[in-house]
């Protein structure tokens, strides 16, 4: 019954995005004119390829932006290595994720923009590729290509599965939970980024058998590498800052900008060689706000001007590596939902967040039971003197870096012989390997670990004390609004903004 009436809404939902397509396809235009879509690969959204499909299988590795592509890389080049004749083709929605994906896949990876959720698109794609199967990441759960995948006999598995309380909230109204049960029921394969999210999937009427937690996908990002221009980049503007007070507030979202200038002025009157780093999480957000700082006076270090060095295209931890302090936005105002804070905490940083942190909350909480001091959750009003204090006490900042560092390293500790990404990567395609005999990857792997003693069995409701998430390593990328950098850190100019975009 509950089957019937999923295949009823999904009728519904199915004739909705036909009968929406032409507006869909003009929105597509109106965001190609606007330079949000690939300006010649725009078409690919449509289900228009602009590659050919190799001979041979086929597996499909789908993820919406860069943080959830840049997760699936390391299961990719597993895939590869330990089966050559399998093609892998890689998609993605944002134009920001490509320009970086496309520079970390290997060669042998064809990368395509994915189909909007429309009938024609999703058809023409499968049509086209034919995959075998069709790994998606985290939450992107959509009806159209969940049902055209299963009605073409295409495995379908969910890798890092998450979703936020609201979207939870959603999927549960007695009108929308039985499509989204119908869709679940047509995975192989659900791996959760933790149990409390795995226990979601389960209220939500997934198959209990087919929902595996062999860890968070995330954790398993290799370390990319950095040229050595951008290396020397980094050093030098480390040892022209090394004299000042610096702290940095990543991720900010729009609003939040008032509650770190605002903080910025204030810690300026105390600590006059203060050098404050704001990272906008949207470029352009970065772009509209040194532009207004710059109207008012205040001096802004703006790299994409091409002063001293050229713009590139970095990682966010390398730049928590030269400050003590990092403040992670997208939490001080209400309705944010949080950024990922382990890699300041593995950078060694003092971490401080906000209160609306959305599903973070569970990684805050983890860390702060592995250590209070690990991660400070303040109010925008208390942030000033919450560093101030930070400043003013060497020892107690120090106890705050050392407590994040050792709260992250206790709650993403591995086997002394082997990295934990690589344990999380084949503890993963394992239970790939199980579930997906089309596929048929072979993972030559023996090694026992803590984290996969449970891999391959069905996630039990009750198993909640060994599954902390671990480090969701979200990737940003940007280009770096720089000043002039031998004026500017060297403090000629009283309390420069960085703005990284």
């Amino acid at each position: 019954m509950a089957s019937k009436r999923g295949e009823v809404v999904y009728r519904i939902y199915r004739a909705l995005t036909y009968g929406v397509s032409p507006l869909v396809r003009l929105h597509l235009r109106w965001r190609k004119f606007r330079g949000r879509e690939h300006s010649l690969r725009w078409r690919e959204r449509l289900g228009c390829p602009s590659a050919a499909r190799p001979t041979g299988r086929l597996i499909w590795f789908h993820a919406v932006s860069l943080g959830e592509g840049l997760a699936a890389i390391p299961v990719i080049k597993c895939c590869l290595e330990m089966r050559p004749d399998v093609n892998v083709l890689m998609t993605t929605t944002t134009t920001s994720a490509f320009e970086v994906i496309k520079n970390r896949l290997p060669s042998n990876v064809i990368y395509q923009f994915a189909p909007l959720d429309i009938p024609s698109a999703v058809d023409s794609f499968l049509r086209y590729w034919r995959p075998n199967a069709v790994m998606l990441m985290e939450s992107e759960i959509w009806p159209n290509l969940i049902m055209g995948a299963a009605r073409n006999g295409i495995a379908l598995t969910l890798l890092n599965g998450r979703m936020s309380t609201r979207s939870f909230q959603n999927w549960s109204h007695p009108v929308i939970l039985p499509l989204i049960t119908l869709m679940l029921s047509k995975f192989s394969l659900i791996l959760p980024l933790s149990t409390i999210q795995g226990i979601n999937f389960q209220l939500l009427q997934a198959p209990p058998f087919i929902i595996h937690y062999p860890g968070d996908l995330k954790c398993a990002i290799a370390d990319f590498d950095v040229s050595e221009g951008d290396k020397r980049s980094l050093e030098e503007f480390q040892a022209q800052i090394s004299h000042r007070k610096v702290w940095m507030a990543s991720s900010i979202h729009k609003g939040e900008e008032k509650v770190f200038i605002g903080a910025h002025n204030m810690l300026k009157q105390k600590h006059a060689d203060i050098l404050t780093i704001i990272v906008p999480r949207q470029p352009q957000h970065g772009q509209d706000l040194a532009l207004k700082l710059q109207e008012e006076g205040a001096t802004v270090a703006l790299r994409s001007c091409g002063d001293d060095i050229t713009p590139v295209t970095s990682e966010l931890r390398d730049f928590y590596r030269l400050t003590p302090i990092a403040v992670i936005g997208g939490s001080f105002l209400k309705g944010s939902a949080g950024h990922n804070i382990a890699e300041a905490a593995a950078a060694g940083c003092a971490v401080l967040t906000g209160h609306h942190v959305g599903h973070f909350s569970h990684m805050v909480a983890e860390m702060q039971r592995v250590n209070p001091l690990s991660v400070l959750q303040v109010s925008g009003e208390k942030l000033v003197e919450v560093v101030n204090q930070l400043f003013d006490n060497s020892k107690i900042l120090e106890a705050h870096r050392v407590a994040a560092k050792q709260a992250y390293h206790a709650l993403s500790s591995g086997a002394e012989s082997l990295s934990e990404s690589e344990l999380l990567v084949d503890g993963m395609l394992l239970v790939v390997e199980k579930v997906l005999p089309l596929v048929n990857i072979k993972m030559p792997c023996s090694r026992a670990h803590p984290m996969f003693s449970g891999a391959g069995a069905p996630l039990q409701l009750l198993d909640i004390e060994g599954a902390a998430d671990v480090c969701e390593n979200e990737r940003e990328t940007w280009s770096i609004l720089w000043p002039s950098l031998k004026k500017e850190a060297k403090g000629e100019s009283e309390g420069p903004i960085l703005i990284l975009l």
